[in-house]
């Protein structure tokens, strides 16, 4: 192996700072493996930027915008960069919201041209429908309606509002992929709109580029071209950790030759084991090679083929003991145990974990799943963010903590209502004994329904409801006498969703605000995606996740290809198994000191002749549980 130092990234740094100046910009594509300390580099770059040019940017009221995967990951960098006004870090959601907020006749346009043809293609599809009363055509004669009505509604909004974070369902507001695609649009089409977006932002950087949606991507990709001396369009990624489908393919290939494209070669993060791990599974892909730090020689990996009948929460306890024994570390199991359990859906850490009755009827409807998995739901956050703390301040007994959060969160008793209320000890007396007839709620360590505390939130007005749980509510012919007609909404798969999932016990909140806050020892593939771990077990079950997007058992070739995969490989696409090995790759390269993969087969034997044959275990690194 070539000699190297742990210095061996040193003039990846200066290479992207060289770009971002403004007498001469560039555009980049940093190549960033896993644990290739990329946060650290944006951050020792921005920072040397602001030393030499903050002052002009200031003046000349610029910015470089850097776009995120995740609000933490926002915050994280925000703080680093110590609240410096040039730097606009955000999500892509808020991004492009603060770009278009403005343009309200466009974007009514917009909506006018897209809900026009959506509803021209729903028409076409209904009239080649021999059955108009089976359920699919029923359901598209309602999304007709709904987009005639929304068509229709369209003259009446004087502007659009969006939360980044929240529901978006009322007839003003715009869903995330709408602000997404009406971002893209106009880049590429309104010469206005380029002009300011290249005035404010003369750098842009885009972290997770891979996973960034592909029609963004494509529009900045044009925008760039069209002004390469005025903007610097910087991409960090890594190819082989793009996991949403909705992400551009191949980013990074074909790039113009002007853009620079640096590669960071060091993983700070892993042992050699796992390093020489997850090199042998992107080899045949690109062959990017990654290096240990000196230190962190060794590690250890261990592949354990279990029988589907075997019972997993006691097979996977075993298997730590199993981990606890091979690593002479007493962390993998016990009292003690700190060992981060990776599932291939959300939903198989939920049913392990003990809130599935709540996420899983969230977790089906799409357009939940963002506010369900990043815990900014507005209609969530009534449970997690108000209800939680309240409940743990009752069971403190914590009187004071209790009355700073009605304070914070009720607006029975906010400012204006008080000083609008001549006997405000009153006020304050009558919301103390709403505040005492919710909390009876848990008398006697009862577990209160969630539908149950949200009853009893609506009849003591104690907190607000969004609109999405008053729909709910409606539904049951509990309270229609706060609902307009006009702020009815469609989604019926959103209430239905709602209504199931607030049939489960507040205890479930709390597990899954654990999960969601990552205070668990659960995640998923895909979801600690940039996190690392010491001790990282891997599940893999293709019949337990019910997914259809990822196939281990066609990876590790314990099923065929299937005729679509086979035409898709014929025509150059991209297949289960590209989507798959891309996920594995993300899950090992998790972890730092251990890692178990435990994967659960009809045909154990025959998962360890395969996985060895592949080259990525030993003979000794493999062990069939029947």
């Amino acid at each position: 192996m070539t000699e190297y130092t742990n210095e061996i990234d040193a003039s990846v740094d200066d290479v992207i700072y060289e770009s971002l100046k403004p007498s001469s910009p560039q555009s980049f594509f940093l190549f960033a493996g896993a644990g290739s300390g990329k946060t650290r580099t944006l951050v020792n770059v921005l920072a040397r930027f602001k030393k030499e040019f903050g002052q002009e940017y200031k003046l000349r009221n610029k910015r470089i915008a850097i776009i995120t995967y995740t609000n933490a990951a926002a915050d994280e960098i925000t703080h680093r960069l110590e609240y410096s006004s040039i730097f606009s870090i955000s999500t892509i959601h808020s991004f492009c919201w603060e770009l278009i907020k403005n343009f309200t006749p466009d974007i009514k346009s917009w909506l006018k041209d897209s809900l026009s043809a959506e509803i021209v293609e729903l028409q076409e599809q209904q009239s080649k429908s021999k059955d108009l009363t089976n359920k699919t055509s029923i359901g598209r004669a309602k999304k007709i309606e709904s987009k005639n009505k929304r068509l229709a509604s369209l003259e009446t909004i004087q502007k659009f509002i969006y939360n980044p974070n929240g529901d978006n369902l009322t007839k003003d507001s715009l869903n995330h992929t709408e602000v997404i695609s009406i971002t893209a649009d106009f880049i590429k089409s309104k010469d206005l709109f380029k002009q300011i977006l290249i005035n404010r932002y003369p750098v842009i950087f885009i972290d997770e580029s891979q996973d960034t949606k592909k029609e963004l991507i494509d529009a900045l990709f044009e925008l760039q071209s069209q002004y390469e001396e005025r903007l610097s369009l910087g991409l960090f990624g890594d190819t082989m950790q793009r996991i949403y489908t909705d992400g551009k393919e191949n980013l990074g290939v074909g790039l113009p030759d002007k853009w620079v494209k640096p590669a960071k070669k060091m993983n700070h993060r892993s042992k050699s084991r796992i390093i020489d791990l997850i090199n042998k599974i992107r080899k045949d892909i690109d062959g990017q090679e990654q290096f240990s730090r000196i230190e962190n020689k060794g590690g250890v990996v261990r592949f354990f083929a279990v029988s589907r009948a075997k019972d997993k929460f006691e097979t996977e306890e075993q298997i730590r003991q199993k981990m606890q024994t091979e690593t002479k570390d007493d962390k993998w199991s016990g009292d003690n145990a700190e060992v981060m359990t990776l599932t291939l859906e959300h939903h198989m850490a939920a049913r392990r974990m003990g809130f599935s009755n709540f996420f899983t009827p969230l977790y089906t409807v799409d357009r939940l799943k963002t506010g369900l998995l990043d815990g900014t739901s507005s209609s969530i956050n009534l449970f997690s963010k108000t209800i939680l703390p309240l409940y743990r301040a009752y069971i403190k007994a914590n009187k004071f903590e209790i009355a700073n959060i009605i304070k914070q969160h009720s607006y029975l008793i906010d400012k204006e209502t008080l000083q609008n209320n001549v006997n405000k000890l009153e006020v304050l007396h009558t919301t103390n004994n709403k505040v005492n007839e919710l909390l009876a709620l848990w008398n006697e360590d009862s577990n209160p329904r969630l539908i149950e505390i949200l009853k009893k939130i609506q009849q003591t007005n104690l907190f607000k409801i969004s609109s999405v749980l008053k729909f709910v509510l409606q539904r049951g012919d509990i309270d229609n006498t706060n609902i307009e007609d006009d702020e009815k909404t469609e989604d019926d798969e959103v209430l239905v969703a709602w209504e199931e999932a607030l049939k489960a016990n507040f205890s479930e909140i709390v597990k899954y605000n654990e999960y969601i806050n990552e205070e668990s020892k659960f995640g998923t593939h895909q979801g600690v995606k940039g996190l690392e771990f010491d001790r990282v077990m891997v599940i893999i079950d293709d019949e337990e996740s019910k997914g259809f997007m990822f196939s281990y058992d066609k990876l590790f070739g314990l099923k065929p290809l299937s005729a679509n995969d086979n035409k898709n490989i014929d025509e150059g696409k991209e297949t289960g198994i590209d989507r798959t090995i891309r996920l594995f790759y993300v899950a090992c390269s998790r972890a730092k000191d251990s890692l178990a993969l435990v994967s659960y087969t009809d045909l154990p034997e025959e998962l360890k002749k395969n996985v060895i044959s592949n080259g990525w275990f030993s003979e000794d690194e493999v062990e069939v549980i029947v």
